[in-house]
């Protein structure tokens, strides 16, 4: 029934914002016209949390080795916070070029078959 998903994120630098994940995530892309690029993410699961209002949604990016992730961000001058460890994962955040935070996690927890 669903075939895949889409992520958006918002940016107020998205040129910049592209070119990050284009050439420093080296995330596979497709132009679908005049520099407009869709990212091919890897595999993704969906957790859905309790909350008082439903209106609030967030995303990261998830890494098999979050002390490589932050070697590598460090070598390519990408602003990346320390770790913080958590009971579900390793977390850290990248600041994109357009100024947003993105945060990128080692899990613990379980991960779905693919």
């Amino acid at each position: 029934m669903i075939s895949g998903s889409h992520v958006i994120l918002y940016s107020t630098d998205a040129d910049a914002d592209r070119a990050f994940f284009k050439d420093v995530l080296e995330l596979p892309n497709v132009d679908v016209g005049d520099g407009w690029l869709i990212f091919s993410l890897p595999p993704a699961e969906l957790g859905v949390h309790p909350a008082r209002e439903s209106s609030a949604q967030e995303f990261y990016l998830m890494c098999d080795d979050i002390n490589a992730f932050t070697d590598r961000m460090g070598e390519l001058s990408v602003s990346c916070s320390s770790a913080e460890s958590q009971d579900w994962g390793v977390l850290v955040y990248i600041t994109l070029p357009g100024g947003a935070k993105l945060g990128v996690y080692q899990p613990h927890h379980a991960r779905p078959a693919v």
